[in-house]
């Protein structure tokens, strides 16, 4: 058996183990990373799941699964960003307009179903949110003006 004499400069170990460390971080911090977003692709396929069954349920069109995980996230999206803001109810009302623009613009008794879509998204993705926007939606004018 023989012994071999150390010819490498300390020096040049040290920015080995260096280097060695610096690689190990950054494939923890990419994992990690990663990790986190194919938790909430899990979570948002659940809740699109629980979304489109609901709507089966109530006997609207359903959308995809792809669809409402584009729209909604795992989060609502829009939906859910500040549902109870004026802001928020103000667009909210603008789009339940006879679709005009300008002065022409008028406010119409809005289909029922409207509003019910609007109910089940926030009751599966901000249900912290749905018992405010509730009583607002219960002082809305909605008739059943289509049929499935």
């Amino acid at each position: 058996m023989s012994t071999v004499d150390e010819t490498q400069p300390p020096r040049e170990r040290r920015v080995l183990y260096v280097v060695v460390a610096v690689v190990v971080v950054a494939l923890v911090v990419l994992g990690l990373i990663f990790y986190r977003s194919g938790e909430q692709t899990r979570d948002a396929e659940a809740k699109a799941d629980q979304l489109v069954a609901a709507l089966d349920a109530a006997g609207a069109r359903t959308p995809s699964q792809d669809q409402v995980m584009r729209v909604l996230a795992d989060d609502g999206g829009a939906v859910c960003a500040n549902p109870n803001d004026a802001l928020s109810r103000s667009v909210y009302l603008a789009q339940l307009a006879n679709g005009a623009t300008g002065p022409g613009s008028r406010p119409v008794i809005a289909d029922s179903r409207v509003v019910q879509g609007q109910l089940l998204i926030m009751g599966i993705y901000c249900p912290d949110e749905l018992a405010e926007f509730r009583q607002f939606a219960d002082r809305l004018t909605t008739d059943d003006l289509t049929t499935p």
